[in-house]
């Protein structure tokens, strides 16, 4: 499970133009390492998920900027983003988008936020997390910004019952071709808070799954903080709305030192909308759905 997913990739169902890869070949000690791998990951992100002050289950609230330049933050009831709590002045800070960044200002003398493990009453930060009080606050852009809230204290924790996962099967993990997109292709890609948001298409992905061909479309989010080479797998498939969450799942392959990715659908992880409304997460297009069924990876753990 990735805790933030900053780009995607589609998932399509298409004609192979090439040879498509098939599961990789493991030794069995390559196997039992990336299986001890796989599921070191899973109890990280349980432990996360239930008592970490930036899990999903921490978030309790979202403000969108919607054109407006700034918001406030404070204790007062006039803030636009309130914090109720003694440590938090009644005008707190104000967080200005300026392009792709943000400028964070302390209001009232005595305010001050924490940034890069160090407190501070002024800076202009990339799409990030910084510390108020006990509360987290994560400045989202996505060419629609936002804030949002995380609180340690959320009563939503109370509601954790672990993830459910398919039992680890290799037989899903690829070191797979990448087909590079001959043109520059931009997408639009709609979200659950009802925004498009820009993508690159960059390529393709060929791979037999359960005996079946299947392309992947990579497609590369154009927002603030995605990486020029960051990719992702964005899917649904015949698991989804049965055995998986029904909006589909992520995966993010990992390039290796020959040039393939390793996309290992044994990490496919929930988006964050399954556990939390307060997300803006990427709508799989009709189109962008698999045939077979993939049983790897992060099952339907119903937290809504």
């Amino acid at each position: 499970m990735k805790l933030f997913a900053g780009a995607l990739l589609v998932v399509v169902v298409s004609m192979v133009a090439h040879a498509a890869d098939s599961p990789a070949r493991l030794a069995k000690s390559d196997a039992d390492k990336a299986t001890t791998a796989i599921l070191k990951d899973r109890t990280d992100t349980e432990a996360w998920l239930k008592a970490d002050p930036t899990s999903y289950l921490a978030a309790v609230a979202r403000v969108n900027f919607e054109g407006r330049r700034a918001l406030t933050i404070g204790r007062a009831a006039d803030n636009d983003v309130r914090l109720d709590s003694p440590e938090i002045a009644a005008h707190h800070l104000r967080v200005t988008v300026q392009g792709p960044k943000f400028l964070i200002e302390g209001l009232d003398p005595a305010a001050r936020f924490t940034a890069d493990k160090k407190e501070q009453r002024q800076a202009t930060l990339e799409p990030s997390k910084i510390g108020v009080g006990r509360f987290v606050l994560r400045l989202s852009h996505q060419n629609f910004p936002a804030i949002i809230v995380f609180d340690a204290t959320s009563p939503r924790f109370r509601e954790y019952k672990g993830i459910k996962y398919f039992p680890v099967d290799l037989t899903y993990r690829y070191e797979a071709t990448f087909a590079p997109n001959p043109k520059s292709e931009r997408v639009t890609i709609m979200s659950t808070q009802g925004t498009p948001r820009k993508a690159v298409r960059a390529g393709w992905f060929d791979l037999v799954v359960g005996g079946a061909p299947v392309r992947v479309e990579a497609d590369r989010l154009l927002e603030p903080g995605v990486g020029e080479n960051d990719l992702s797998i964005f899917f649904r498939d015949a698991t989804s709305g049965k055995e998986s969450y029904g909006f589909g799942r992520y995966v993010d392959p990992m390039k290796l030192p020959n040039g393939k990715y390793l996309i290992d659908f044994n990490m496919a992880y929930n988006p964050a909308c399954a556990f939390s409304d307060y997300y803006n997460c990427p709508v799989p297009p009709k189109q962008n759905q698999l045939a077979v069924a993939i049983r790897a990876g992060e099952m339907d753990s119903h937290y809504h």
